[in-house]
């Protein structure tokens, strides 16, 4: 039997040890520790290879890993670098820490220079405008902050807008602010140049308003006048046409220059305590003459449960069912139009009232439908043709009703009719009674007015106009063209309340009526009411400015001026709470 061939690491292990291993018996088990060696010896040469082949992997992923980095890291650098914007960094004192190229660019610091100093240090030495706003710019109580501030850089203007935000160190600590400065002004002066000409828009609407309603008033008061006066029974229904002319050309006036305040987000909602039961009589009366003229019903249905007060704003209430009323008239040939009023219910002193008007006219296709809501956009091109109006009535009824949180609905089908509807919420009024100086009769009887106006107005046909009211109301008056005849008449005489024209020569109605409060005398205090043809939206605000005591728009409700007039004389309210 051959002797086994032993691994080398055991053979001088058993010569170490001095071990007679020649004994057969021993054979088997040093052939199994050999075997054993030698198979070790083949695992730490395949774990060396493995290792071997595992470093040159990790080699070659780490430079791989460094390449990604450094690349990335130029990429970055380059970014930051070439950006247009600036981006910056600063600890928690406001001082910078970083910054990009594009800092030199903007501002003609160099970077280098500006890291480490405050960012207020550059305040006081570049053109920043809005100085203030920076105050309290990197403040650990404002996390985010955001403006837009004025630079002036050589003789130009320049616009950026400063985004910053607190950063956070790895241990979730505050540690600085991160921010970017971007140059805006393009998209800064295309605002400007909007607002310019949105500014301008409203100004060419209030002077053409005020240029179209200086001979509206002319032909409004005249056929008022002509009306109160005896004509001949083939004249009525011309004078009843020439006035129904003149209100439908105001109403389209009214109707742009609303539509115009919608659009620019000017219209406000004023909720006030009002009448509904007064406000739905008055809508009654109105409509009820103009329904007959035309040989149609008129029908007004309220539940008994409809509050008799609520507080909202009632002109926008009017102004749509009125929109909505004319429109179902204008349409309607034969038959009824009908307003139905309910209330869907009263939860904490709110209620929700249904107002539904309903016609029998020529109806609207369901493909139209969605179409009438739309600014100038009518039913179909003959519908205008035939019918005429502007085709804003629905458009801003519907929009005055979004500024209420209500929206309009119809239901209409071709020669079927139409119903339109829309759902309002109002808190209901504890005030057990409201007077109304708007649900004064129809047709009053104009008894003579003890009261002496001086009347501030140069047109001519305004003039003539008010001499023909006042002359049937036995009203004492005298007439200034300008401001400072007013002031002249005001120094030789007593008046009970100057209706003033706005736009005068020499002084107008706010310069005029500005010197008469800096007056010392009792006169300073003498009621002025603005008699002006520009849109009331846009003098009211100027006119409480002026400490004026209120305003009448051209052309003049003969009835709102009757009753201002008879306010302010010797026996009415206004005159006694003056002496008292």
């Amino acid at each position: 039997m051959s002797k086994p061939v032993l691994h080398s690491l055991l053979k001088k292990q058993l010569e170490k040890s001095n071990l007679k291993v020649d004994d057969p018996k021993y054979a088997s088990f040093l052939e199994m520790i050999s075997a054993s060696y030698k198979s070790y010896d083949g695992d730490v040469l395949n774990l060396a290879n493995a290792y071997q082949q595992n470093s040159k992997e990790l080699i070659s992923a780490n430079k791989k890993l460094v390449f990604e980095r450094d690349h990335t890291k130029t990429q970055l650098e380059n970014i930051v670098a070439n950006v247009e914007g600036v981006i910056f960094e600063t600890d928690l004192h406001g001082c910078f820490t970083f910054l990009n190229k594009a800092w030199e660019t903007y501002t003609g610091h160099a970077v280098e220079r500006s890291l480490g100093k405050s960012y207020k240090y550059f305040l006081n030495v570049t053109g920043i405008q809005e100085v203030d706003e920076f105050k309290e710019l990197f403040s650990r109580e404002k996390k985010n902050e955001k403006f837009i501030f004025k630079f002036k850089k050589k003789k130009s203007y320049m616009w950026f807008e400063i985004k910053a935000k607190l950063n956070y160190c790895s241990q979730g600590k505050p540690c600085g602010f991160i921010g970017t400065i971007v140059d805006v002004t393009t998209l800064k002066n295309t605002e400007l140049e909007l607002n310019k000409a949105s500014k301008s828009k409203d100004n060419f609407l209030s002077t053409m308003s005020h240029e179209i309603r200086t001979p509206l008033n002319a032909v409004t008061g005249l056929s008022n006048i002509l009306l109160m006066e005896e004509y001949l029974p083939e004249q009525a229904e011309n004078l009843k046409a020439l006035k129904y002319s003149g209100e439908h050309l105001l109403g389209l006036i009214n109707d742009l220059l609303d539509f115009n305040k919608i659009k620019s987000g000017k219209l406000k909602i004023a909720e006030k305590d009002f009448s509904l039961k007064h406000f739905l009589e008055n809508i009654n009366s109105h409509f009820s003459i103009r329904t007959k003229e035309k040989g149609l019903r008129f029908n007004l249905v309220k539940q008994r449960d409809v509050p008799t007060n609520v507080i909202g704003d009632q002109l926008k209430l009017a102004q749509v069912i009125k929109n909505l009323l004319s429109n179902s008239l204008k349409f309607t040939e034969k038959g009824s139009v009908s307003l139905f009023v309910r209330s869907l219910g009263i939860d904490e002193n709110k209620v929700k009232l249904e107002f539904k008007v309903v016609d029998t006219g020529i109806g609207i296709p369901k493909s139209r439908q969605n179409a009438i809501f739309e600014s100038f956009m009518q039913a179909k091109t003959e519908t205008a043709i035939k019918y005429g109006g502007s085709g804003l009535g629905l458009s801003i009824s519907k929009k005055l009703l979004e500024l209420q949180n209500s929206s309009l609905s119809v239901e209409s089908d071709s020669g079927k009719g139409a119903a339109f509807t829309f759902v309002i919420d109002y808190k209901v009024s504890n005030r057990l009674n409201l007077y109304e100086p708007e649900m004064v009769k129809m047709q009053p009887d104009y008894d003579p007015l003890n009261v002496k106006v001086l009347v501030a107005e140069d047109n001519k046909m305004n003039v003539l106009i008010l001499k023909r009211f006042f002359m049937k109301w036995k009203v004492t008056f005298e007439v200034a063209e300008n401001g400072r005849e007013v002031l002249g008449y005001l120094e030789k005489s007593d008046y009970d309340i100057i209706l003033m024209d706005l736009q005068m020569p020499i002084l107008d109605g706010y310069q005029t009526t500005k010197i008469i409060r800096n007056l010392s005398s009792s006169k300073s205090k003498i009621p002025i009411v603005a008699l002006t043809a520009f849109a009331q939206t846009d003098i009211k605000e100027k006119t409480i400015h002026y400490k004026m005591n209120g305003f009448l728009g051209k052309p003049f409700d003969p009835i709102k001026l009757y009753n201002i007039l008879k306010s302010y004389g010797k026996e009415g309210s206004a005159y006694k709470k003056r002496l008292a």
